[in-house]
């Protein structure tokens, strides 16, 4: 296996024996294997779409096939096989309606689109040919895979607004496209950076209509305050990002006498007013993703995996045998929850039923923290903004969204936080305000110096909170903004959210707590050149260098 994919990429270059985040050597290369026909699939549909034909099964496949191979999402080997399988299939009955149409391309060129397995041995073979090292050149395998990762975050977002019934045809086409362009020997180093721009573009359009989904289908996002303690019904804890999930968990656990607690992403929905409608919705149980091993221990209760985050269970926990996986994530013995292929609703009865068999959840804190600060919340909060900053009670905003992780140097991010000074405001979403949405750290006239949007996917609202600011100071360029940013990631959701604020123009991004290991010396140049993108330093060097620029 060869990944590195993800910040934890081992040694700072890749993961060659075993995953850092757990993911063993079976897994990783059936993943790229599963990327590998996903581009198959990608050279028929596209060349469809261009001559009007839709396949709605290959939007659904493509997606979930960028969707399941991010990090920390699906470390189920047999039902990935599947999912490669299945295919291969529409890859084949793809080819069968181009073919019968009379549309003329160059498929031979693309190995993807041709080559099928005679056998599981022959796929496993196969699969270890295909992964990131069969790009030899280092600056195209660099630009190859950071498109690819940046689709792969964007197939995640997409996956959640299509899960509502939000989603725009010209998203999967550029997924088609692009996917087609990175297997093209004949692509240049040029056309491969024009494309790690569009992707960026293209990342905007879909947290965008993401955001519209969340909106329009639950109500604005609302400033709340979200109770950290536990009650004493037993509960639920649903991890991950996909509000629909815990929609319809709510509705069909209403009068069951269970709670249901919010873990990690999924806090955000909290903010929502369809959400927080139901009184069983009790509060957050716990921080970050990384920490699950010690905090579902005291949970006692079933946890529901909607999306990745999943972190393989130790021998010795005793909490594995209480946790579900749903969507695209999946792990090996964990009871899997489908959706009807005709509905999209899934039934949740059986770990509804296990719940009401556990005790209450262990308290592990008291209190409450505040969130909802979403785009409308903050215009609502414009002209007091505004008039802070006019009269320098606000020097400066920080946004520092993105990604946690359990490395030691993140610790990096609370001492930033905590050290700025008293007359800025951090602006921040993602699981990354785990490192600091629990400090102390006051307000400036009545508002609070952390505002946090909401998931990682809402770091579109930062994106439109910094455009709404721009416009009312009547400024011609986002950068001249006293907006700065200092931006953790650890996964690929967080490569499309990078590569979003460079579409919008955004520029001097400190990235942290390391640069990607997928990012080739000459490719890096290219990012801090055009873009000054540089990497974290010292905390106290770095206040004030962003604080003076």
């Amino acid at each position: 296996m060869f990944c590195y994919q993800c910040q934890e990429a081992a040694k700072g270059v890749g993961c060659e024996k075993v995953g850092v985040c757990g993911k063993q050597p079976e897994v990783a290369v059936i993943q790229d294997m599963l990327i590998y026909v996903a581009k198959g699939v990608s050279v028929y549909a596209h060349a469809g779409f261009k001559n009007g034909i839709r396949s709605k099964e290959a939007d659904l496949f493509v997606f979930d096939a960028l969707f399941t191979t991010i990090t920390n999402a699906n470390f189920d080997y047999v039902a990935i096989r599947k999912k490669v399988m299945e295919g291969f299939e529409l890859r084949d009955s793809l080819r069968k309606i181009i073919e019968a149409k009379g549309i003329k391309f160059d498929e031979a060129s693309f190995e993807s689109a041709v080559w099928t397995p005679s056998s599981i041995e022959d796929l496993d073979s196969k699969a270890l040919t295909v992964g990131v090292l069969s790009t030899e050149n280092e600056d195209v395998r660099s630009l190859r895979e950071l498109v690819v990762y940046g689709l792969k975050g964007m197939a995640a977002y997409g996956m959640h607004a299509l899960h509502l019934g939000y989603l725009e045809d010209d998203i999967f086409d550029f997924t088609y496209r692009a996917l087609v362009t990175v297997q093209n020997d004949a692509a240049t180093a040029d056309e491969l950076t024009a494309l790690v721009l569009e992707t960026g573009k293209y990342g905007v359009q879909v947290m965008a209509l993401l955001d519209k989904a969340h909106n329009e289908t639950y109500g604005s996002p609302e400033i709340t305050k979200v109770n950290i303690g536990v009650g004493t019904r037993p509960g639920i804890l649903i991890s991950g990002h996909d509000l629909k999930d815990i929609e319809q968990l709510l509705e069909q656990s209403e009068n069951s006498g269970v709670d249901i607690y919010t873990h990690s992403e999924m806090l955000p929905a909290h903010y929502y007013p369809k959400l927080k409608k139901y009184k069983h919705l009790f509060g957050n149980y716990g921080n970050a993703w990384w920490k699950q091993h010690e905090e579902f221990e005291s949970f006692n209760g079933p946890v529901l995996f909607t999306t990745n985050c999943i972190v393989p269970p130790k021998k010795s926990s005793t909490y594995a045998e209480r946790v579900y996986t749903t969507g695209s994530s999946g792990f090996t013995g964990f009871p899997h929850i489908e959706a009807d292929p005709i509905t999209g609703k899934k039934d949740f009865s059986a770990i509804i039923e296990h719940a009401a068999k556990c005790p209450a959840p262990t308290a592990i804190e008291q209190g409450e923290i505040t969130g909802g600060f979403a785009h409308n919340q903050v215009m609502l909060l414009a002209d007091k903004v505004v008039d802070a900053v006019k009269s320098g009670a606000i020097k400066k905003f920080f946004v520092m969204a993105g990604c946690d992780g359990r490395m030691k140097n993140r610790e990096y991010y609370t001492d930033f936080a905590s050290a700025l000074p008293m007359d800025t405001v951090i602006l921040t979403a993602g699981c990354a305000k785990f490192r600091y949405n629990k400090l102390q750290l006051g307000d400036i006239g009545g508002i609070p110096r952390v505002l946090d949007a909401g998931q990682c996917n809402d770091s579109y609202s930062l994106a439109m909170i910094a455009l709404k600011l721009k416009e009312v100071f009547e400024l011609k360029d986002i950068n001249e903004l006293p907006i700065a940013y200092n931006i953790a990631w650890y996964e690929q959701k967080a490569v499309i959210v990078l590569l979003a604020l460079l579409a919008l123009g955004v520029k001097n991004i400190h990235l942290g707590p390391t640069l990607p290991a997928f990012l080739s010396p000459n490719v890096a140049n290219v990012l801090v050149n055009n873009f000054g993108i540089a990497p974290i330093g010292e905390v106290e060097a770095d206040v004030e260098l962003l604080m003076n620029a």
